[in-house]
């Protein structure tokens, strides 16, 4: 059952690795669809988000800190998903949609992070194929 952790590990991570990479490699375009949806320092934050999604991305996947991994995703979707994807301010009622999706999705993702968090949390130096115990100490 070790590799099934491994691999719900994997599978949560892949888009967030995919995202913080190309906010580097598609950096300047990924800024001005942040400037049009007016995000603040898009500048700064792009490039921010980008090593913050990278990081929480290899720690989980990795088992290094996985705890804080999950936490650091959990630091980008919520304010991308109120930022980035504010339905309720579309007058288009497909964008509208396109947002409200891409909302919930951003709210379940962090729902599952914060499961990676809790289970790292409880089983400590029990974690299967991790490589480090987690960073926070059990809390009950």
């Amino acid at each position: 059952m070790d590799v099934v952790l491994l691999a719900g590990r994997i599978l949560f991570v892949v888009v967030f690795l995919l995202s913080g990479v190309s906010h580097f490699a598609q950096r300047e375009a990924l800024t001005q669809y942040a400037k049009a949806y007016k995000a603040p320092a898009p500048a700064l934050l792009v490039p921010l988000t980008g090593a913050v999604l990278v990081a929480g991305s290899l720690s989980v996947v990795l088992g290094i800190w996985a705890d804080l991994g999950a936490l650091l995703i959990v630091a980008f979707l919520i304010p991308t998903s109120f930022f980035m994807h504010a339905f309720w301010k579309e007058p288009d009622p497909q964008q509208k949609q396109n947002q409200m999706a891409h909302f919930m999705k951003n709210l379940a993702l962090a729902g599952g992070a914060l499961v990676i968090f809790y289970l790292y949390n409880q089983i400590q130096g029990e974690a299967p194929l991790s490589i480090t115990d987690p960073l926070f100490e059990r809390t009950d």
